[in-house]
């Protein structure tokens, strides 16, 4: 295969969507750190994070206005750097109130990434699904490397060390994407912003039918992928009694898992079908989160604990099939403002996973909460069989 330009951007849209997602994982493996630093709860530190990824979401619809206004690599450019900045001032919080607002500022900068980046990329691109595997896996990829590092770092300089692993990341990859990747076209440089946030056509685009239908698919996997890389080190380390160490290695493990798989679901889908894809990875999630469930409840050890690491990451791979199934039904002018709005959508809601599951385990236990990851997952393979089973059309 000859290397190309548009390779050269998804490589770039890659390692930027790695770099913004390095700066929000690193948290996760320090939550029992800041917590005992703030004196506070997991539910509260949980608070924080969906507050983190609340602003991640509600970022996605703006970021796609503003691609289609200015061109996407002005917009990339800007949500590494933000997350850089915001990676700062987070490693510097004072206090439990001022670690949620930089998280969530921390949430802004990165949200203005990714749907940006997918539609620019769906146009360099005839295998969607296949692009789109590949962009996502840029997350996993962060998830490979992020929590050990932040683990070590952490235990050695202390959690606000770890946290600053994420600007670490962010600078060079904000120099490198300004280096290589050319200017952008904006496709709608003298539409006035204020006619991109009409209501009525926003409210249209949602409440089609099959729409509707794919942004609760949508809104269940991103639920279920919140909490799991808000809380799954402190399920492995509190619920289940493993080291931290060892905790933050299978974290490495379910990302390695996650990332591996996501270029193949993707693929795949471009050939069997978007659903059939999703019905695999939701099948995943219901043994997966299964069986560390009752890992944790029966003490079964590493004998269980690894291969059900191992089903979440695949469950998480939801995104390409799903996503790829958005870009499938909406027209060329509608990607770029309409795949970030129903990603605002689906991740709002789905945002509320953090505080959730932290809540939940704070009240019922672990082994409560993430079976309560495994329900959603069945109600979304119930979604997806309901919908083939009965030819709803959706």
């Amino acid at each position: 295969m000859n290397w190309r330009y548009d390779h050269t951007a998804l490589a770039l849209c890659t390692l930027a969507f790695t770099g913004t997602m390095v700066a929000r994982l690193v948290v996760s493996p320090l939550v029992p750190e800041i917590t005992t630093r703030f004196g506070v709860t997991n539910g509260t530190v949980g608070l924080a994070l969906s507050g983190m990824w609340l602003t991640y979401a509600l970022a996605q619809f703006p970021s796609g206005v503003l691609g289609d206004r200015f061109g996407e690599r002005r917009v990339i450019l800007t949500a590494v750097g933000a997350t850089a900045v915001a990676s700062v001032l987070l490693a510097a919080s004072p206090s439990i109130l001022a670690f949620g607002l930089f998280a969530a500022a921390l949430g802004i900068g990165a949200g203005l990434h990714y749907s940006v980046a997918t539609t620019f990329l769906t146009r360099q691109f005839d295998d969607t699904g296949r692009a789109i595997g590949v962009h996502v896996a840029g997350g996993p990829l962060a998830g490979l490397a992020a929590p050990p590092a932040a683990a070590l770092v952490g235990s050695r300089y202390g959690w606000r060390a770890g946290v600053l692993l994420g600007a670490a990341v962010a600078v060079p990859v904000f120099a490198l994407f300004a280096w290589k990747v050319r200017p952008t076209e904006p496709l709608r440089p003298d539409q006035p912003m204020g006619e991109r946030f009409a209501l009525g056509p926003l409210v249209e685009l949602l409440s089609r039918p099959r729409i509707l239908y794919t942004t609760a698919l949508a809104t269940m996997g991103a639920f279920t992928w919140q909490a799991t890389a808000s809380f799954l080190p402190t399920f492995l380390e509190i619920g289940s009694g493993l080291s931290s160490a060892l905790s933050a290695l299978l974290f490495s493990v379910y990302f390695l898992v996650h990332g591996s798989t996501q270029p193949l679901t993707g693929s795949i889908s471009d050939r069997i079908g978007r659903d059939a894809t999703a019905m695999v990875t939701m099948s995943a999630g219901v043994i997966g989160y299964g069986t560390l469930v009752a890992a944790a409840t029966l003490d079964l050890g590493l004998l269980a604990v690894v291969p059900g690491v191992g089903l979440v990451g695949l469950a998480m791979s939801w995104g390409a099939p799903v996503q790829s199934r958005f870009m499938d039904l909406l027209s060329d002018a509608e990607r770029g403002a309409g795949f970030g709005l129903v990603r605002t959508a689906y991740m709002v809601t789905g945002a509320s996973g953090s505080v959730v599951v932290g809540a939940v385990s704070d009240t019922a236990g672990w082994p409560v909460a993430f079976a309560l990851l495994a329900g959603v997952m069945g109600l979304g393979l119930a979604t997806l069989t309901a919908n083939r089973l009965f030819g709803l059309g959706y």
